[in-house]
């Protein structure tokens, strides 16, 4: 290789976009991660910005943990996050696969009409969902922000698609061994599919970690809040006072984001080398 195709006008570009991309994505974050360090507003407005703040100081932490119910926030969010997405991945695959390799009449309307529900946006729905969640008494409870998106027209329309570039003669091998639907669906469907559960795990987890309207309207109890609802009461107590202490809640709400995003990644990268699929 050549040293004008290495350092070649195109390369040089591309690398200059890649760069200031990811100084956008990630310049919030570290200003964020410093405040949430520094012991005065004085120090998170400072100009021109240092990487490590002069006083280096733990105590925003201590203050976003103990000010408010932080750590019931944080279970609260973990426990409605991860309910939703196990729940999601399991009727999104179900149910792509029924469309995608079961012929039963009705099958194209079937599935347009529940592509549909991607053109409803939540809000549209978010009374009647409340007053089916006070119907059965569910209010006020995590049940509240668990059962409403258990089903996912998304979720359905991605697996689908993944489920149908998959090659047929996999499905009539199996027949062939005697295999039945539901031994298809998990011996040979759904291992080589890690990559699209993995895909739509990190996108359903980081949407209701993140949800902030279900929490808003169906919880009024503090200690059923999540935390986003936590965050905006922690906003409240210090708006006028630490900035700090409002970061440091912020950076503790996005590390599991984080560890999610990094451990998927992983793996979606060793079931794409393990399938052997161009998908």
């Amino acid at each position: 290789m050549t040293l004008k195709k290495l350092f070649g006008s195109s390369l040089i570009l591309r690398l200059f976009a890649l760069v200031f991309v990811a100084a956008i994505i990630i310049v919030p974050f570290a200003w964020i991660i410093r405040a949430s360090f520094s012991l005065t507003d004085a120090e998170v407005f400072r100009l021109p910005p240092q990487p490590i703040p002069d006083a280096v100081t733990t105590d925003n932490f201590y203050k976003a943990l103990s000010d408010v119910p932080y750590l019931r926030f944080f279970l609260n969010s973990i426990i409605v996050a991860t309910t939703v997405t196990v729940i999601q991945l399991f009727t999104s695959a179900t149910a792509a696969y029924a469309f995608s390799r079961i012929e039963f009449r009705g099958r194209g309307a079937l599935f347009s009409l529940v592509i549909s529900g991607l053109m409803i946006p939540l809000q549209a729905t978010i009374v009647p969902l409340f007053l089916l969640m006070r119907y059965f008494n569910l209010t006020n409870t995590l049940w509240s922000l668990i059962l409403p998106p258990v089903v996912s027209a998304f979720g359905v329309f991605l697996l689908r698609q993944h489920f149908m570039a998959v090659p047929r003669d996999l499905d009539e091998a199996a027949r062939i061994d005697g295999a039945g639907h539901f031994r298809i669906f998990a011996q040979i469907m759904l291992p080589l599919s890690g990559p699209a559960l993995a895909t739509l795990g990190i996108i359903c987890f980081t949407y209701w970690w993140n949800d902030l309207l279900l929490p808003m309207v169906m919880i009024t109890d503090s200690e059923m809040q999540t935390l986003p609802m936590g965050l905006t009461l922690l906003a409240g107590r210090f708006s006028t006072g630490s900035l700090g202490t409002i970061a440091a809640g912020i950076t503790m709400a996005v590390v599991p984001v984080m560890i999610v995003f990094a451990f998927a990644q992983r793996y979606i990268v060793r079931s794409i080398a393990a399938s052997g699929l161009k998908l």
